[in-house]
């Protein structure tokens, strides 16, 4: 699937890992959500056959190094300089953002100049605010926020134990403090009255059951952001590249091929 590389940039290291550079089309950058790595999106380094795929880990998560960032604005900057330095890079155009990865998205778009060709919000909301006993548990009892966020139709809806299994255990090697600056970072995170400064093609995808960025979150998004649309994939929830993956690619290939990228 690609071998790990590193960039240094601010004084850290960031990890990421790309496949099918050989490929025609443009290549599309994935940036992962809380709590995550770049192997949230180990399917679509698989099923991606038309552009090359690149997927980083944000500082703190996997191999890259942490930053000291408070949650919040200065979380979402740190993390947009992790998504810029590995874009620049591999000279991705395309920036494909999940949940937190789709605040961090936004953030890049609206606070730098760095202006990608498209972008795909998936779990994303132009504000994403977190149950405060969800945060509770996060700082004060990390296991039941763990269980609390593997019920059905909050990550996934109808997950195999196997994918279940391998995702809190993700969870539980990122950490409770990375773990809780992000979902406090998203907790934060607003930027319903900048959708209109948006200039690029916006794929927004959301999946049927999902409880924590539901569908009419994504529907807001295209009404306010101006070049924009969206789509609901069924049978799935906040998750859709693992429990939908075949799909998910073929959503935003689609899209990406509509804009002739």
């Amino acid at each position: 699937m690609g071998q790990t590389e590193t960039i240094s940039h601010h004084g850290r290291t960031t990890a990421y890992r790309g496949t099918g550079r050989d490929r025609p089309g443009e290549t599309v950058l994935y940036v992962h959500g809380s709590s995550a790595t770049r192997d949230l999106w180990r399917a679509q380094h698989r099923l991606e056959r038309d552009r090359p795929v690149v997927s980083l880990d944000l500082s703190g998560h996997g191999d890259s190094s942490d930053v000291d960032a408070d949650p919040g604005y200065t979380a979402l900057s740190a993390y947009a300089d992790d998504v810029i330095a590995v874009a620049e890079a591999t000279d991705a155009r395309t920036l494909v953002g999940s949940s937190l990865g789709g605040a961090v998205v936004l953030h890049t778009l609206l606070e730098r100049a760095f202006t990608p060709e498209a972008v795909v919000l998936a779990g994303t909301g132009a504000r994403m605010g977190v149950l405060e006993d969800l945060l509770e548990w996060l700082r004060t009892d990390f296991e039941r926020a763990v269980e609390f966020l593997h019920r059905p139709d909050c990550l996934f809806h109808d997950a195999d134990d196997d994918l279940r299994e391998r995702s809190m255990q993700a969870m539980y090697e990122t950490g409770q403090a990375v773990t809780s600056r992000d979902f406090l970072t998203c907790h934060r995170f607003d930027v319903r009255d900048q959708l209109g400064a948006v200039d690029v093609p916006t794929l927004a995808v959301c999946g049927e059951h999902d409880q924590l960025t539901p569908p009419w979150y994504h529907e807001y998004l295209a009404e306010e952001i101006p070049d924009a649309d969206w789509v609901t994939l069924e049978g799935c929830a906040h998750l859709t590249m693992l429990e939908r993956p075949e799909a998910f690619t073929e959503a935003v290939s689609g899209f990406l091929a509509d804009r002739g990228l």
